[in-house]
C-alpha cells in the first residue's frame, strides 16, 4: 500500500468514494459533536442550500451535515434513522442511474443539480445498501483525506459479495479484487484504475439484523482516546477498540445513532 496523500487537489476518478454526508434530526448537535471529536469547523448553511453544512478540516472540505427534512422543508414523521452516506464519483449521474437500474439497483432520490457545485442522486444496490452518486462541477468532494480527522476508507458490508461485485462493476468502473493482505482472507478491495479505493465484506460477523450498508472510516491517531472522548460526548461503542490487519479500530454510533468507524491505520491508500 502507498503512503497517504492528505490533500486532494485532482478530480476523483469515477467509482471512487469522493464525499460523505450525515443526515440527523439535530444538525447543530451533530456539528458540535464532530467538531469536538475530529476538530472540524462548520456551521448551518443558508436557506437556499437547505441549511446544509460543509464541514472543513485545515480549511479543506471534509464532510457534510444536514438536518433531516422532507423535500418541502417540513420535519419528517416518522423521523428517518441518522446515517452517514457514502458518495461514489461518476462522470455522468444520469447515465450511471440507467446502468444502476439495468443492473438491478433502485433510485432513492433521482438526479438533481446542486447549484453550480455538481449533480447528485441517491440509490440502493440490489442487496439494499444505500449510497450516493456525485458528478462534480465546481465541487470535487473531500479536499483532505487519510489524515487524522478525515475520511480514510469506505467499506460495503453485504449479504452477497459476489452479487454486489457484479452490480458495482456493471454500474460503475469499479473492480472487486480479493485482498492480498495477510490476515485479510475473504476481504474484497474495490479497485479503480488498479488502485484500491474501498473495501467489501460479508455481514457474517455483524449483529443479527444488520442491513447491508456502506461504512465510513475516519483516521485518528489514538483510537482508544477518541473512543473515550466520543463516549463522554454521548456516543455508543458498538465494537470497542481492537487490533486488526490494517491497524487499530473501533465502531461507534454518535449521540443521534449514526454509525461510523475510527481507525489508526498501519497503512493507507490514496482514495483517488
Amino acid at each position: 500500500m502507498e503512503n497517504p496523500v492528505p490533500e486532494k487537489n485532482d478530480p476523483y476518478k469515477a467509482g471512487t468514494p469522493c464525499w460523505i454526508d450525515l443526515m440527523v434530526p439535530d444538525q447543530q448537535r451533530a456539528i458540535d459533536f464532530y467538531k469536538d471529536l475530529f476538530g472540524w469547523q462548520g456551521e448551518i448553511g443558508p436557506p437556499e442550500t437547505g441549511g446544509y453544512a460543509v464541514c472543513s478540516l485545515k480549511g479543506k472540505p471534509v464532510a457534510g451535515i444536514m438536518a433531516a427534512m422532507n423535500p418541502d422543508g417540513t420535519t419528517p414523521d416518522p423521523m428517518p434513522p441518522s446515517v452517514w452516506t457514502t458518495y461514489l464519483a461518476t462522470d455522468a449521474v444520469d447515465a450511471t442511474l440507467k446502468q444502476i437500474g439495468d443492473a438491478g439497483g433502485k433510485v432513492v432520490m433521482p438526479g438533481m443539480d446542486v447549484m453550480e457545485l455538481g449533480r447528485m442522486a441517491v440509490v440502493s444496490d440490489p442487496q439494499g445498501a444505500v449510497f450516493g452518486l456525485w458528478e462534480a462541477k465546481s465541487f470535487a468532494g473531500a479536499g483532505i483525506v487519510n489524515e487524522p480527522g478525515a475520511l480514510i476508507w469506505n467499506e460495503l458490508s453485504t449479504t452477497d459479495t459476489d452479487a454486489a461485485g457484479r452490480f458495482y462493476a456493471a454500474a460503475l468502473p469499479m473492480t472487486p479484487k480479493a485482498s492480498e493482505m495477510d490476515g485479510a482472507e475473504g476481504y474484497v478491495e474495490w479497485q479503480v484504475g488498479g488502485r484500491a479505493v474501498g473495501g467489501m465484506m460479508t455481514l457474517e460477523k455483524a449483529p443479527p439484523g444488520t442491513p447491508p450498508h456502506w461504512m465510513a472510516y475516519f483516521s485518528v491517531d489514538d483510537v482508544d482516546g477518541v473512543t473515550a472522548a466520543a463516549v463522554r460526548a454521548g456516543a455508543t461503542v458498538l465494537a470497542p477498540p481492537f487490533d486488526m490487519v490494517a491497524g487499530r479500530m473501533a465502531v461507534l454510533a454518535d449521540p443521534q445513532g449514526a454509525v461510523f468507524s475510527v481507525i489508526a491505520a498501519s497503512m493507507a491508500e490514496e482514495p483517488a
